[in-house]
């Protein structure tokens, strides 16, 4: 699970938190970007190129398994900015992005495509995206898609006397099994509705156009079971560890780091919700070749196979698992025989319903 996505919805609520906070002239100076040094100018002759990402364990990762060996195998410096969305769509509205390629949620890049912030894509420099047989769902004119995070339940394999929840139904349920529920507040990620109509009996591909009232009627059942509503990667597998929760909604990729610590935890995967990380070139970028060129080496099968070995992301490519040892392969939400458990949250939807559904939750959380 990338850090990107960590308090990413404090900042940013519907399709128009972005125009908002663009429209402010102070937020171009935010952030933590490092200052660009020009390299070349749009067709290329420059040998850097500058990528937002957002830094941390995911952004070390990134550094290792795919900015230096690109480097190595192109002269191509990579020079990495950490910036949140508001302040880098501020600057590339003024004409000046401080990045050229811009590694974010596919949700994020659709929203600054409403913004006129990216640039269309020529597929044909992207070799990799057939190549690598990138999914036809994640390639879109302005964005291309190179892993994803699962959004799953982990329990603790300690708590219900050898039994295993096998569904949503079973999370929701808190008399079969007992104990307290944690799951994700929006500052954290998209509320979950799409569980509590899992629970309710919705079939998995009949969950969109999402029945809003429907999904509240459940939550609001398990309300008084919930202890925590977290809003970081890390709560989940704090409360786990300290038995404040049986169960808890949690991003895949945490999982291996508790069971490393010793703390009994285990996933189920049934019901998987999957959220897409991808690139896109920022409108305006000054080093557009080298752009395309770390785009298209980042989406190589070996690549992203090379990423995931470094951080729990699960390529998007379906020829990087065969690149991976068994064991690296069944550790991750996007191995084969897990794939089909999950389904894609619909960006579309929650684009036009996002801040509603985000203005109910938060009522509803106050009781």
């Amino acid at each position: 699970m990338s850090d990107a996505v960590i308090g990413r919805r404090a900042l940013l609520r519907g399709a128009g938190g972005l125009a908002a906070l663009a429209a402010l002239p102070s937020l171009a100076a935010c952030g933590t970007g490092t200052s660009r040094s020009v390299g070349g100018g749009g067709n290329g002759g420059g040998k850097t190129v500058v990528v937002r990402d957002s830094g941390g364990s995911y952004g070390a990762a990134l550094q290792k398994a795919i900015y230096t060996p690109f480097t190595q195998e192109t002269g191509i410096q990579v020079k990495v900015l950490n910036l949140d969305d508001a302040p880098l769509l501020a600057q590339i509205k003024q004409g000046r992005p401080q990045c050229d390629l811009i590694n974010n949620s596919m949700m994020s890049h659709t929203k600054y495509l409403k913004q006129d912030a990216l640039e269309a894509l020529d597929l044909e420099r992207v070799k990799s995206v057939k190549s690598a047989k990138i999914p036809e769902n994640q390639i879109t004119d302005h964005a291309i898609g190179s892993s994803f995070y699962g959004q799953c339940i982990a329990y603790r394999t300690d708590a219900f006397g050898g039994r295993k929840p096998e569904s949503w139904a079973d999370f929701f349920d808190t008399k079969a099994f007992k104990g307290a529920r944690a799951m994700v507040h929006p500052d954290g990620d998209l509320p979950e509705l799409e569980f509590a109509l899992l629970a309710d009996g919705v079939p998995m591909d009949k969950l969109y156009p999402l029945d809003v009232d429907r999904a509240f009627k459940v939550l609001t059942r398990l309300r008084s079971n919930i202890k925590k509503f977290w809003d970081s990667g890390p709560l989940p597998g704090v409360l786990l560890s300290r038995e404040e929760v049986t169960m808890s909604t949690v991003w895949d990729g945490r999982i291996a780091d508790l069971q490393k610590q010793g703390v009994p935890v285990e996933r189920q995967l049934n019901g998987m919700r999957r959220q897409f990380q991808g690139y896109a070139i920022a409108k305006g970028a000054a080093n557009v070749d080298n752009a395309y060129q770390l785009m298209d080496f980042s989406l190589r099968a070996e690549s992203q196979a090379n990423l995931a070995k470094a951080f729990p992301s699960n390529p998007s490519s379906p020829l990087a698992y065969e690149k991976l040892t068994e064991a690296e392969r069944n550790a991750l939400a996007g191995a084969p025989q897990y794939y089909d458990k999950g389904f894609d949250a619909d960006v579309d939807w929650w684009l036009k319903n996002e801040a509603a559904v985000t203005k109910r939750w938060l009522e509803w959380a106050r009781g």
